[in-house]
């Protein structure tokens, strides 16, 4: 078999609807486009959402609140969450998402001081609040800003 031989399956293709044509071909006189009226028309193509001059529905309903696309994801957990680790355990944001505590990774991880911490731990994330170093520090691990 050659690509020359190929030959198209019977039934699979149509000839084209040629309209406009007389009366004998059931598309003559006004072609399928019904009498008048504006898609009768050429050039007739209506953008999306065009609703024939009532007020669209993109436009009728209420618009609320912004969107800052630039905004940057900061995902948080506290400290009281850290304690399922081992001591000495060095937690960053894979470790979390291994141990279930995130979702996902976002933009930035900052630790809040929800809870208490009793275990030593070496804790890398993107920022810390005040009392949530102090805490880390005072179980005798370390708070590294990433």
């Amino acid at each position: 078999m050659k690509l020359n031989q190929l030959t198209a399956v019977p039934g699979s293709t149509k000839e084209p609807k040629r309209i406009g044509r007389g009366h004998g071909s059931g598309n003559g006189k006004t072609a399928g486009k019904g009498h008048k009226g504006q898609k009768a028309r050429a050039g007739h193509g209506m953008r999306p959402g065009f609703e024939g001059g009532q007020m669209p529905l993109q436009r009728r309903i209420p618009k609320r609140g912004f969107n800052n696309i630039w905004a940057k994801e900061v995902v948080s957990i506290n400290v009281g969450s850290l304690n399922q680790f081992e001591d000495g355990a060095l937690v960053d944001v894979n470790a979390l998402l291994q141990a279930g505590l995130l979702k996902k990774s976002g933009d930035a991880l900052k630790i809040l001081a929800n809870g208490e911490l009793s275990k030593k731990l070496t804790v890398k994330a993107n920022a810390f609040s005040e009392a949530a170093k102090a805490k880390i520090e005072a179980a005798g691990g370390k708070a590294e800003v990433v």
